[in-house]
């Protein structure tokens, strides 16, 4: 259950990421070892957040967002 739980928030957090036009391949080449403790924080405190399903649906809905939506636990996306 954990790993399904952690596997889904990877995918949501990188999802939003992208949408927002945050790159991470950029973040992670100009810093590897602070961008992975980043996108691992930002994983884990997606695992948290209990509107997952609702994230995932506007994610389907939208391949670019303005910003992320008020409930997202990663703001500073």
């Amino acid at each position: 259950m954990f790993m399904r739980k952690m596997a889904q928030s990877t995918e949501l957090t990188h999802g939003m990421a992208q949408r927002l036009g945050y790159d991470l391949a950029e973040a992670t080449q100009r810093n590897p070892e602070g961008q992975a403790i980043a996108f691992r924080a930002a994983v884990m405190r997606c695992t948290q957040c209990r509107q997952q399903e609702d994230c995932k649906q506007l994610q389907a809905c939208n391949d670019r967002l303005d910003q992320a939506p008020d409930y997202c636990r990663n703001t500073w996306l």
